[in-house]
């Protein structure tokens, strides 16, 4: 058995021993063995060098893996290698996006985001970005083809050198063994934040990820609402296979949820073939003329959603009727209000969405379109925060609902 330092390491100490020793947990890689020659090594302790005790330390709480990138980067070169960027890859369980890279330019040290998407051909934007800054070192960090990819591109000095030397390659490595426990930390953090996302929306998923898990928490908001479904749905579903049906939902879905979340929405649910979505105040003030503006803007912006939406489904009737299918006729519907959002349901199974009278309004005015033969209707609560021209269509009543609603749709419609 080898001999052990009798002083315990810390965190910050080497991995072993020159001499051989384990306990001091010097790291034993000819790089790192030629760095620490001439060092004092005091009850066989040694303080590792700033980048990795940086990774063994902090690495793991990082708020992000731009952060991550930017600080490694910066103390790699401030603990002497010649880098010009670097490159951090990591995959994400996402419908959409496949990889996510981010990109670390040395000279301002910036980093920017380039997403690889998963219906795209497979590319390697990293390397690709690397290679045009200088010498490329890459190392995958794990056993996986998922697993993330860390990269470097050293100075191209233009004179011939075409690589990193071999001792600034030695500590790369290095580097990359001590940020596997952090990037695997930080992995698994994106890896949920993504599934949340794809799930909850952008919005009630940072909420979930904050730790609003309890039951009846929640908080008031004013929003805009919009609520869509589409008109004889059961009948259509009657007579069209599953999969197709599948198919139709999904192209009905885009449209609306593609301009909800190009306008600021979010989608909250799908309810069959319904879609129920919010468009937040934002910036929240004391001053009325403040809050007064963010309730215009939230109120113009699904006014441009809903218009979107029905010139994407305009679009998608022309393909279908192409392909000799039915168009897809459909009611959407806007009101503003108070709404009750945060976590509802069971003791074991809970829903993060939004309650509240302004939702049972906008649900009932959008049962009032075919009835009245129009696709978009607007409350007046929207009419009297937007500058937009609206046709009104005098008050009708809801059902459940005790006053009267002014009812108002677009121009074109």
């Amino acid at each position: 058995m080898s001999a052990v330092c009798g002083r315990t390491p810390s965190s910050r100490q080497a991995a072993r021993c020159p001499d051989g020793r384990v306990g001091c947990r010097f790291a034993d890689t000819p790089a790192m063995s030629l760095r620490l020659q001439g060092r004092a090594c005091h009850d066989h302790g040694m303080d590792l060098p700033s980048p990795l005790a940086w990774l063994v330390d902090e690495a793991g709480a990082s708020p992000g893996p731009e952060r991550f990138l930017a600080e490694l980067g910066r103390r790699l070169l401030a603990d002497g290698l010649p880098l010009s960027g670097g490159t951090l890859t990591l995959s994400v369980p996402h419908p959409i996006i496949a990889r996510r890279t981010w990109l670390w330019r040395a000279e301002t040290g910036a980093v920017i985001e380039a997403l690889a998407f998963a219906a795209a051909p497979q590319s390697e934007a990293g390397r690709d970005w690397l290679t045009g800054l200088g010498p490329v070192w890459e190392e995958r960090i794990g056993p996986s083809q998922d697993s993330p990819m860390l990269g470097w591109a050293g100075i191209d000095n233009r004179a011939g050198a075409g690589a990193f030397a071999p001792a600034e390659a030695d500590r790369l490595r290095e580097v990359a063994r001590f940020a596997a426990a952090p990037l695997a930390a930080l992995e698994a953090r994106e890896a949920r934040a993504a599934l949340l996302e794809a799930y909850l929306g952008r919005r009630s998923a940072a909420r979930v990820q904050a730790g609003e898990l309890a039951r009846g928490t929640g908080e008031t908001i004013r929003a805009a609402l919009l609520c869509a479904d589409l008109r004889d749905f059961t009948a259509l579903s009657e007579v069209t296979e599953p999969h197709a049906m599948i198919a139709t939902l999904d192209a009905w879905f885009d449209r609306v949820a593609g301009a909800v979340h190009a306008f600021g929405g979010e989608v909250l649910k799908f309810m069959g073939d319904g879609v129920l979505a919010i468009f937040p105040v934002m910036g929240a003030s004391d001053d009325a003329g403040r809050v007064g503006h963010g309730d215009r803007e939230a109120c113009e912006a699904a006014l441009r959603a809903v218009a979107a939406s029905r010139a994407g489904m305009v679009h998608l009737d022309q393909i279908r009727q192409a392909q000799g299918l039915a168009p897809l006729p459909f009611g959407a519907a806007l009101h503003f209000g108070e709404i009750l959002w945060g976590n509802i349901g069971a003791a074991d199974r809970l829903d993060f969405t939004a309650i509240g009278p302004a939702v049972n309004l906008v649900s009932r005015l959008e049962g009032l379109c075919k009835p009245l033969g129009r696709s978009v209707l607007i409350s007046g609560a929207v009419a009297a925060n937007t500058a937009t021209v609206l046709v009104p269509l005098g008050e009708h009543s809801l059902r459940g609902i005790a006053q009267p609603c002014a009812v108002f749709t677009l121009p074109e419609d």
